[in-house]
């Protein structure tokens, strides 16, 4: 057994990210804000995006909180933004180290009673948005990748429920099971053809965050029996650690991810769900 006195002596690596250059979709809120968060204590000049206007009071607030980063408004559903992004981010840093494709919305509904249009936008928030950042800094990450000792990082944010199935969840498994294939693909590509780029996903269980609680209160709504808290209150139970997870605790897998201490992972489903999936 390890001694209590040896955990206590071990500590997060600091500024193990100095020098490298970090874009971040969806970051001014809930899982997002906290990878941005870590990414930046770590030492990386850290690109926050998200749909607010550069004068809005939440990127002035993250920007305070992160010295050295710098904002781009992103649709990240939209193609012709992220080359935008991309040619402001040559223009600024002339490079791309970290690519986190983090953007994305829940759905939550019976099959039969979803409208096409809802899962269209669903697709394009959580599955087109991971393609068209790939897509559109592969080159740049690709160029980064060879000076860098084991190369760039994409790391995509799917789910615990793009590895397992849930009822009246049909959409967001799907666009989230995808993702999870997508990531695989990607990485043996990358790798069969000497691209130095590692491309991983992180699959979070049940988050604290925003998104969640709304989630969580559409649902109540439909139902009529359950409040929102008691199904928050419900999820932590069925988790073993009998918590819900804290955003930070998502924030530093991904920036370990990012890190050369993950660098023979490329391809990997990193699970953060406190157990959930280990029944």
């Amino acid at each position: 057994m390890v001694s209590s006195t040896i955990i206590t002596r071990r500590k997060m690596p600091v500024a193990r990210l100095k020098g490298r250059v970090a874009l971040v979709s969806g970051a001014l809120r809930g899982i997002g804000r906290a990878i941005a968060e870590c990414l930046a204590h770590d030492g990386a000049t850290v690109i926050i995006t998200d749909l607010d206007a550069l004068d809005s009071a939440p990127v002035t607030e993250a920007l305070s909180q992160m010295p050295g980063s710098a904002y781009l408004r992103l649709d990240a559903t939209q193609e012709s933004e992220w080359q935008a992004a991309r040619d402001e981010v040559d223009k600024r840093f002339g490079r791309l180290d970290i690519l986190v494709n983090n953007v994305g919305a829940d759905l939550t509904g019976k099959v039969q009673d979803l409208e096409l249009s809802a899962w269209h936008r669903l697709m394009a928030l959580n599955l087109d948005s991971v393609f068209l950042g790939t897509k559109t800094f592969q080159p740049m990450l690709a160029r980064t990748g060879e000076t860098t000792p084991y190369g760039s990082s994409i790391i995509n944010i799917s789910s615990i429920m793009g590895i397992v199935g849930l009822g009246d969840v049909s959409a967001y498994n799907a666009s989230k099971g995808a993702v999870r294939l997508f990531t695989k693909s990607n990485a043996l590509e990358f790798a069969d053809n000497g691209v130095p780029i590692r491309v991983n996903s992180v699959h979070p269980g049940f988050v604290d965050t925003p998104l969640l609680r709304k989630g969580m209160q559409n649902w109540a709504e439909r139902d009529g029996t359950l409040t929102a808290q008691d199904l928050i209150d419900g999820m932590a139970q069925t988790t073993p650690i009998k918590r819900l997870a804290q955003p930070i605790e998502i924030g530093k897998v991904v920036a370990f991810l990012a890190s050369d201490d993950a660098s023979y992972m490329t391809g990997s489903e990193v699970v953060v769900d406190g157990g959930w999936t280990a029944r």
